[in-house]
């Protein structure tokens, strides 16, 4: 776990080595451990060396293979590396580290860009082929680990984190309007763009060329494997399909125990990290776990459940771990901010302040920490985003239904109001074309409902995870901690595609009985029905957890901002957003923005999600503007 960055020079012209270590340097938050360069006249490449596996000097990097052909930069986890090794080794390479990067290495020497197929892990890397005068980079298959490039004249850049590229003497900086009006629609990115314009989020699944005889191609992207959720054809043997995910559930822990620091584990009153603990903690006896709870002196509502601290604790015992937590008040957010909007570099889903103190909680005990991201995504935790669009007239139909629900800030109608100050620079994007856009994979053919939450499930893996996932590695490595997600194992997910909706989500049958026409209270009814989702998980994670984890309502990791917005986070948000000199400002209209937090404010509507954004977007444009 590292973080990486490189130039190449397309018009031949020198690379400084001096850049090459001011980009890395501006990452070396992400490898405290050690540092590298290495330049070849028109190419550099640089790294920062967080040690997991071989701590020796022999795992350093930029590493070199042994011809002197391929060097390579590369931040991740191969979990099959020693499998890989016995293959390569079996083909005649030797190698002189047990590190995971020389089998990265001889793996692409090997196979080429087929070694990507083979990859079991998390990775981002950028490898340099001196003879072809090729540079090829990959992402792993779900982004966990991220990359970011900018091609900006004769000149690409690219790095774990935008910083490495801003650090480059002269990169300009200018706000991307059109990723303003996305995020401010879906609270989240899902093309490949960044606040900032030129710099690009590299896509998940893909690998990238860079052929120097052939300069004005520029970095061409292919695609290597995506998501596919499908039914499967024939009965439903629901015994077998059960036996399997508990072997492919333990099998994908237990890979990701390999370490040679001290790892831990996340610990929420879930049952997904709850899950991950319990399989660990049998081999991994007294394993440190941690828990981020809430003050919720002030709190009402819902909210007043958000505190999992004694569940966890309850967890805790169960599985003998050694336990630490610690407890967020209102006055933690505004404290955080700075800190968070720099390391986060561009505001993502959700309110993500509580991650970065869970990161900081493990980091002062261990290197290497499980996380449950994914679970939700993969066996259907949230049905009742699924069951708002499970009976449509056609697809176009459905593309309308989610993409109404999926407006997470603000709906269609207020855009133009909110954008008025920018909106002739913005008016021709579409938010309704990128929703669709994701949904690559579809045809006119007829589809049962079972199909669409297919598609549905399709979608959040490619844009709400993906999101989670950027938000969990920067939050994690600001603090030199390496975030594993054994949910994102590709066994484990390639059975995920494939089990039946049926197995996933027991309430189908009945919300769709639930007649839209009906007088009465059918919110209430709907939510009653739709209280479900990961049932073949809740069904064999059973023989590990206590009943009542097991049968929990799923509830995310959030604090009681609604309440707080309102009380002793008051002063705080009017001083941040009320003020007449606010940034946000310049681009979007302050008495509209200004009514929707008065909305908040006097308890009309519940708008935590916008204003945690405003604020987020605020402290952004100070530090990166």
């Amino acid at each position: 776990m590292c973080g990486i960055a490189g130039i190449v020079n397309l018009d031949g012209k020198p690379v400084s080595p001096v850049i090459i270590k001011r980009m890395a340097d501006a990452i070396a938050h992400r490898g405290p451990d050690g540092e590298g360069q290495w330049v070849d006249r028109n190419i550099g490449l640089g790294h920062r060396r967080l040690a997991i596996i071989d701590l020796s000097a022999a795992g350093h990097q930029p590493m070199v293979s042994s011809d002197h052909r391929y060097v390579i930069t590369y931040n991740g986890e191969i979990y099959n590396y020693r499998e890989l090794r016995t293959d390569l080794e079996a083909e005649g390479f030797r190698f002189r580290s047990q590190s995971d990067t020389e089998v990265l290495l001889n793996s692409i020497a090997a196979w080429g860009v087929k070694a990507l197929g083979k990859l079991n892990g998390m990775f981002a890397f950028a490898l340099w082929d001196k003879q072809e005068q090729k540079l090829l980079m990959g992402r792993d298959r779900y982004g966990i680990k991220p990359l970011y490039f900018a091609a900006t004249g004769n000149t690409l850049a690219f790095g774990s984190e935008q910083k490495a590229i801003l650090a480059q003497p002269g990169f300009s900086r200018h706000l991307d309007k059109e990723a303003l009006l996305e995020y401010f629609t879906f609270q989240n990115i899902f093309t490949d763009k960044t606040l900032l314009q030129d710099i690009k989020l590299f896509p998940a699944g893909h690998y990238g060329t860079l052929d120097l005889s052939k300069p004005k191609q520029g970095l061409q992207l292919t695609q290597y494997w995506d998501f596919d959720f499908c039914e499967p054809f024939g009965a439903i043997d629901k015994q077998a399909y059960q036996e399997e995910l508990d072997r492919l559930f333990r099998q994908a822990v237990n890979r990701q125990l390999v370490t040679d620091v001290e790892l831990g584990s996340y610990l929420s009153g879930g049952m997904d990290s709850g899950s991950i603990t319990a399989i660990a903690a049998q081999s991994y006896p007294y394993m440190k776990t941690f828990t981020c709870g809430f003050d919720l002196t002030s709190a009402s509502g819902l909210e007043l459940g958000f505190d999992e601290r004694s569940k966890a604790e309850y967890m805790s015992y169960c599985f003998k771990t050694e336990h630490y937590e610690m407890v967020l008040k209102s006055g933690d957010m505004e404290r955080v901010l700075p800190k968070l909007a720099w390391h986060l570099e561009e505001p993502r889903v959700g309110q993500s302040y509580p991650n970065y103190y869970a990161a900081q909680l493990a980091s002062k005990f261990v290197k290497v920490v499980l996380s449950g991201a994914g679970g939700d995504e993969l066996f259907g935790g949230y049905p009742w985003r699924y069951y708002r669009a499970v009976v449509n007239d056609d697809f176009e139909h459905y593309i309308s239904k989610y993409y109404q629900f999926w407006q997470r800030l603000l709906p269609n109608t207020q855009i133009q109001q909110v954008f008025a100050n920018i909106w002739d620079e913005v008016k021709h994007v579409w938010t309704r074309d990128i929703f669709r856009n994701v949904f690559k994979h579809h045809s006119d053919r007829f589809y049962t409902p079972e199909d669409y939450i297919n598609h549905s499930l399709y979608f959040e893996a490619k844009t709400f995870l993906h999101g989670l996932l950027v938000v969990e590695d920067k939050l994690s490595m600001a603090h030199g901690l390496e975030n594993r997600v054994p949910f994102l194992d590709n066994d484990l997910v390639d059975f995920a595609m494939r089990c039946p909706v049926s197995l996933k989500l027991k309430n189908l049958a009945e919300v769709l009985r639930i007649n839209e026409n009906d007088a009465g209270r059918k919110a209430n009814e709907y939510f009653s029905k739709t209280h479900d989702g990961k049932l073949i998980l809740r069904q064999v994670m059973g023989s590990y957890l206590p009943n009542d984890v097991v049968d929990r309502v799923k509830q995310g990791f959030s604090a009681p901002d609604a309440s707080w917005f309102k009380g002793e986070s008051l002063d705080y948000v009017k001083r941040r957003l009320l003020r007449p000199n606010a940034a946000i400002y310049e681009y979007l209209d302050r008495a509209t923005i200004q009514n929707l937090i008065d909305d908040h404010l006097t308890g009309r509507t519940n708008r935590r999600l916008l204003i945690w954004s405003l604020l987020n977007m605020e402290q952004w444009l100070e530090q990166y503007l």
